[in-house]
């Protein structure tokens, strides 16, 4: 390698994730609106530079805190943007990661240094983002639905105990389809994905009994 060769010069990455939550029953993504140029007043995906100094992981960590508030987030590395002209400052790989967290453990800051807003977003409404962040966003929906129940996926959205008809509710939002009720339950406990916690939570005069993930998932499970 020549170092002195002008085509390594002016190069950076991205970092850009995906966070993902269910409100309500809505499946949403969280997006920032940008400060400064370029796509000022732009709604992207959270994220940033890297330093020359850190690990992508790292990196993904302090943007993810800068730019939201957020930390303790569980990060999955699902694809790398190459398109040379993704920037128009310069060349800009951007490493893509996907998480998914409960919105209603967090708190989200709305404007910090580089951002003005920041708000959930249901999917099927995102539209015109930043960059190329309306293509990362359709592959990360993509791999979320490919792989959320083979993953730590549903175990971060509901990391503690969890009643059977709010799980189900949020994969179909997720998969945005319909599954019957009966083949969920029955997949999910015959594949050991969840098991009974052994507790009962009370709503009016009615109990539900609650459950939690096992320590493994199971691939290639399909509704």
């Amino acid at each position: 390698m020549d170092i002195n060769n002008p085509l390594y010069s002016k190069q950076g990455i991205h970092l850009v994730n995906a966070l993902f939550t269910v409100d309500r029953g809505k499946f949403k993504v969280l997006l920032i609106k940008r400060k400064n140029q370029p796509y000022k007043d732009k709604w992207i995906l959270v994220g940033g530079a890297c330093y020359n100094n850190e690990t992508v992981e790292n990196g993904m960590k302090r943007e993810m805190q800068e730019k939201t508030g957020i930390t303790g987030v569980d990060f999955q590395l699902f694809g790398v943007y190459s398109n040379p002209n993704r920037s128009p400052l310069m060349r800009m790989l951007a490493v893509a990661f996907i998480s998914v967290i409960d919105c209603e453990k967090v708190k989200v800051l709305t404007q910090t240094q580089k951002t003005s807003d920041a708000e959930w977003f249901e999917i099927d409404k995102v539209k015109g983002l930043g960059y190329d962040h309306d293509e990362i966003l359709a592959d990360a929906v993509k791999y979320l639905k490919k792989n959320i129940f083979s993953s730590n996926i549903l175990k971060n959205l509901f990391p503690h105990n969890f009643t059977l008809p709010l799980l189900h509710k949020a994969s179909e939002s997720i998969l945005g389809k319909k599954i019957d009720r009966r083949n969920f339950r029955k997949k999910l406990l015959s594949t050991h994905i969840i098991k009974e916690d052994g507790i009962l939570t009370q709503k009016g005069k009615k109990s539900a009994k609650l459950y939690k993930f096992c320590e493994n998932g199971v691939e290639k499970l399909k509704f």
